[in-house]
């Protein structure tokens, strides 16, 4: 190696200032063959700055950002909960972290999965599993294509989905992604499904079930499910249960008790592993046992000789993920599973209803609550009867001047002006009353100080952006 001494100025203090960088020279290779010489900088300009402003700069800029970890994410319908560090600690394990899925099967790691597998299996009721969906709308792409699959072994022609609207955005779009049909339903006063219109539309010979999210995104768990489910077996239809609302079900109610044939959790949501900026997510499917053979190739299966992978099975759907899935995603789940055992699952499951409720009932001395019953992990608020033209997008900006997360607006659709809110199980009473008492000054400042409130955020590094022109003429450069 041979190296060359390049002298560049900096002009940060006014003084030119020698620096010697060394520009390294491979033997054999001529540099200005790979990359032309016009190409090349002879010249840089490089800020002599002391290590601790650096470390200050950037600790700084980490302290701008909002997780789980500095406080409360009431972001509804997401079940944006702590992350226990043990889950980091085991996914970082060389044995797991150093692995790669084109080597020598490892005995470990398939024990992982198919143990994670036969864990959601008893949480849901269901007999088969796989682990290879990526997230949550991915495995909700794969149970419909085993759905179609199924009926198209049976020689049945079914062309359209039943999906509430109470039913999250992303179901509609996966029916649609599976070349279904949609019929939507609308609910009833009570944000329950309508059973009469659930019949009418079962009569249609080419429907091939439902899509159904129970308790549904009004954080309202419908009473009649049985009888749904059962009408929808009666006209010949299968039950798909959407799983990221799981996390108040834990322990006291499965998908499979409620008659459901196909289940997709997410694990990245109920089983606390990492959720943020769009991943990491896993998506995985359970299935009755009449389904299992349409499951994604290749499975796991346990035998005399250890666990073994199986994929000569032609009825199934094919491969839908390259290898086994997000590993690091399962073996984060597989850990907060063991370490909580069956009465922990338990306790998560009754915590997060009681966080929600007990939000519910003092929130809605001030704010507008249109369905007005008992909630499970969630539940959803309006705008309506807020003075002086103050809007649920004010709200959720005031509530970062106040420095904690702002809830999902907007969503539901069948909520005008929704505001839903998720505390988790992880939240103390005391952070819950500090969020209660945030909302109820931002209701006072809308009534006292309106202004204030519809310039929101007014303390944060950033302030309110104009949301259209920002989509209509977005800046992509500097």
């Amino acid at each position: 190696m041979a190296s060359k001494e390049l002298l560049i100025f900096e002009k940060g203090n006014g003084k030119s200032h020698k620096n010697f960088i060394p520009k390294m020279e491979i033997e054999g290779i001529d540099i200005d063959e790979i990359i032309p010489p016009i190409y090349q900088r002879a010249q840089l300009s490089i800020p002599d700055t002391p290590e601790i402003e650096i470390v200050r700069h950037y600790i700084n800029l980490s302290q701008k950002n909002y997780g789980v970890d500095n406080g409360i994410y009431p972001l509804g319908s997401c079940t944006m909960k702590y992350n226990p560090k043990i889950n980091e600690i085991t996914a970082r394990l060389s044995g797991f972290s150093q692995i790669h899925p084109l080597q020598e099967e490892n005995q470990g790691a398939m024990e992982v999965i198919y143990e994670t597998s036969k864990m959601l299996g008893e949480i849901t009721g269901m007999e088969g599993f796989t682990l290879q969906p990526a997230a949550g709308a991915h495995g909700e792409l794969t149970g419909l294509l085993i759905m179609k699959k199924y009926f198209k072994s049976r020689n049945v022609k079914k062309s359209k989905i039943i999906v509430p609207d109470s039913a999250h955005g992303t179901n509609p779009a996966s029916a649609k992604m599976a070349g279904f049909s949609i019929i939507e339903l609308q609910s009833d006063k009570n944000g329950e499904v309508p059973l009469d219109q659930l019949e009418y539309a079962m009569k249609e010979k080419d429907v091939a079930g439902i899509m159904l999210t129970n308790p549904n995104t009004l954080g309202v768990f419908d009473r009649q499910i049985k009888e749904i489910t059962r009408i929808v077996h009666e006209n010949g239809g299968l039950c798909y249960y959407d799983g990221a609302n799981l996390n108040p079900m834990l322990g006291i109610c499965r998908p499979k008790d409620m008659g459901f044939d196909i289940v997709h959790l997410n694990l990245h949501k109920t089983f606390s592993t990492p959720h943020g900026g769009g991943g990491p997510g896993s998506g995985p499917v359970g299935v009755v046992n009449d389904l299992i053979p349409f499951l994604p190739k290749p499975c796991i299966i346990k035998t005399s000789e250890g666990i073994i992978c199986k994929s000569n099975n032609e009825k199934s759907i094919g491969r839908i993920k390259a290898f086994w899935g997000n590993f690091g995603v399962i073996i984060r789940a597989y850990t907060y599973i063991l370490a909580l055992g069956s009465e922990g699952l338990e306790q998560v499951g009754q915590i997060s209803v009681l966080n929600a409720n007990y939000l519910r009932v003092l929130l809605q001395k001030k704010y507008d609550l249109p369905y007005n019953r008992i909630c499970q992990h969630e539940f959803v608020l309006s705008d309506k009867g807020l003075p002086n033209e103050v809007v649920t997008e004010d709200i959720a900006k005031r509530i970062l001047d106040y420095g904690i997360y702002a809830p999902t607006i907007y969503f539901p659709l069948i909520v005008n002006g929704a505001i839903m809110i998720e505390p988790t199980e992880t939240e103390s009473k005391n952070s819950l009353d500090n969020f209660v008492e945030v909302m109820y000054k931002i209701y006072e400042e809308a009534h006292g100080d309106p202004e204030l409130v519809k310039k929101a955020p007014n303390n944060t590094s950033i302030g309110r952006l104009d949301a259209v022109l920002a989509a209509r003429k977005p800046i992509l450069h500097d």
